[in-house]
């Protein structure tokens, strides 16, 4: 009898890839070049200070500071005279001095001294540092890294502008959502495609590693996925165990927003938190959240149903986190860049193909020379609403 080699090994595997156009950031890159469009958190109020702070934002090397006039200023990183940091520069009154020869630039790159030349620099106003407009908004500073004719206004968002009695908005930087660490080593449609899996709660939040959110987040939902004026939410209905009905409205917005309700629940019917999934470059993201609280720190109060003997992901072990992964181990396990040409998606990713047409659409709109969805030009734009939110009913 003749022996059959087997059939369908890895050895036939192709040579795999990523999907570029939706991954890279950089400057002329075609995702980069929309995300640029948009303002992006790049450091909370706080981290603005006399002393000079680095930053790496779509994968440009930048620093961040804030002069003796308290205006907030970021550069890049390398000195237009002879190229060193001027993360090691020192903050004056008006404006950040480089270290090597004392060029002095004020926060919009304009170059004020240069103390080695004649006359401090008889043509020092012809030079200018590469630089960024900022504005502080929500505890957060946010930098527009795109064309200045295009420059949009910053948005405001309905759910940060309005208060119940004792609430206040506070930021966080250590990448609430991501499951892990505050730099998270992997690219950020990662991330931001995991917001709209609504199938993956009750596997890996529930069956799998046990109970990791309320209780009721374990239940199979129904689910569907639609367009929103600004990108797409996840709709998934699950039933109570006292026969009341949830439906959970998660959304992301462009150009990086993340809107997940409390996945304790919470307080129900509202949005309680936005997270800008900041793409530090192809391989690394970060988290800014803004969010409605009581209380300094205290991000997502744990409502009714809630585990207590979960670990924090900081304390566990790496043995601790095989035997029970969450988002961070889900999605840093598909690599630096996930090889898209491996992937088999089904009907439960609906939620991600939707997405993905949807970036697409948008980088084909500025590769075309328009604006893309969500930029506005109008300073008195109502705030963004969204509809985000947990809502019980029987």
């Amino acid at each position: 009898m003749t022996h059959l080699p087997h059939k369908g090994t890895a050895y036939d595997m192709k040579p795999s890839t990523y999907n570029a156009t939706l991954t890279e950031v950089g400057r002329g890159k075609p995702m980069g070049e929309l995300l640029r469009r948009y303002w992006h958190p790049v450091g909370l109020s706080t981290h603005a200070i006399n002393i000079p702070r680095e930053v790496r934002a779509l994968g440009e090397d930048l620093v961040l500071f804030r002069d003796g006039k308290r205006r907030p200023g970021l550069v890049h990183s390398r000195c237009c005279h002879r190229g060193t940091t001027l993360y090691y520069g020192k903050v004056e009154e008006d404006g950040i001095r480089c270290c090597y020869h004392g060029w002095k630039f004020d926060v919009e790159g304009h170059c004020l001294e240069q103390p080695c030349e004649p006359e401090m620099g008889k043509r020092r106003d012809r030079i200018r540092q590469p630089w960024y407009p900022v504005e502080e908004r929500y505890g957060l500073i946010f930098a527009y890294m795109g064309p200045p004719d295009k420059q949009p206004v910053l948005p405001r968002y309905d759910c940060l502008e309005t208060m119940d009695e004792g609430e206040f908005v506070d930021a966080d930087d250590t990448s609430i959502g991501s499951g892990g660490d505050a730099i998270a080593p992997c690219n950020w449609l990662q991330h931001y495609e995991n917001v709209l899996d609504a199938f993956h709660v009750p596997i890996l939040h529930g069956n799998f590693s046990g109970t990791q959110f309320a209780e009721v987040m374990n239940k199979m939902p129904k689910v569907n996925w639609e367009y929103s004026p600004l990108g797409v939410k996840t709709v998934s209905i699950r039933t109570m165990d006292d026969g009341k009905i949830m439906r959970r409205v998660t959304e992301v917005a462009l150009p990086t927003l993340r809107v997940v309700p409390n996945p304790f629940l919470g307080k129900l019917g509202r949005v309680e938190s936005i997270g800008w999934t900041l793409p530090i470059d192809d391989t690394h993201y970060r988290i800014y959240t803004a969010a409605r609280v009581a209380e300094k720190g205290v991000f997502l109060p744990k409502g009714a149903g809630a585990p207590t003997n979960r670990r924090r992901w900081q304390d566990m072990s790496a043995e601790e986190r095989r035997e029970f992964p969450g988002d961070w181990e889900a999605q840093i396990g598909q690599g630096p860049i996930t090889l898209h040409s491996e992937e088999r998606l089904a009907l439960s990713d609906r939620g991600i193909v939707l997405l993905r047409r949807l970036l697409q659409k948008q980088v084909d709109e500025v590769a075309a020379g328009r604006d893309p969805v969500g930029v506005s030009f109008d300073p008195a734009a109502a705030p963004i609403v969204f509809e985000a939110g947990n809502r019980v009913s029987d």
